[in-house]
């Protein structure tokens, strides 16, 4: 696992317009596939009928809600905030499913500080979340998710 940036509470502000890390690559295998279908009761055949979706797409795919319920795990690789009592998940402004991830491959989250303004008595922070897919140009997914960060 990739050692987190070590930031305080009150360096947030700094890190406003800078891109904060990648995590480390993180192979997407059938079986977590196959659970997330079974979790949710998506089981669309691109997804779990390996046969099928290797014939027409050359391997099985990720549900894109997948890729982007692994952003608090690739995400607490990046940054982690000393002195946070609790963080909040306040929503999404935009998520965009841009590529579709094959299992078998490996993905990582970019993230980009766009803000941190005061909310609640605590700091609003909105982090633009870039998922990458290993060898490929075009992402899997970018998100701008909120949070609320507390002391």
């Amino acid at each position: 696992m990739a050692d987190p940036r070590m930031v305080t509470y009150d360096e947030l502000e700094d890190l406003v317009g800078k891109e904060v890390g990648a995590s480390d690559w993180h192979e997407i295998d059938q079986e977590r596939v196959n659970l997330f279908a079974d979790a949710t009761g998506d089981h669309q055949w691109i997804h779990i009928d390996v046969e099928r979706a290797t014939q027409m797409l050359g391997s099985t795919i990720a549900h894109g809600y997948l890729t982007l319920s692994l952003l608090p795990m690739l995400a607490s690789e990046v940054m982690f905030v000393k002195g946070v009592s609790r963080a909040i998940n306040y929503g999404s402004n935009k998520v965009r499913f841009t590529n579709m991830v094959p299992v078998g491959s490996k993905v990582r989250v970019v993230q980009k500080c766009l803000s941190v303004e005061p909310k609640s008595g605590g700091k609003q922070v909105i982090m633009e979340n870039t998922i990458e897919i290993d060898g490929q140009e075009r992402p899997a997914c970018i998100a701008e998710i909120i949070s609320v960060l507390y002391v």
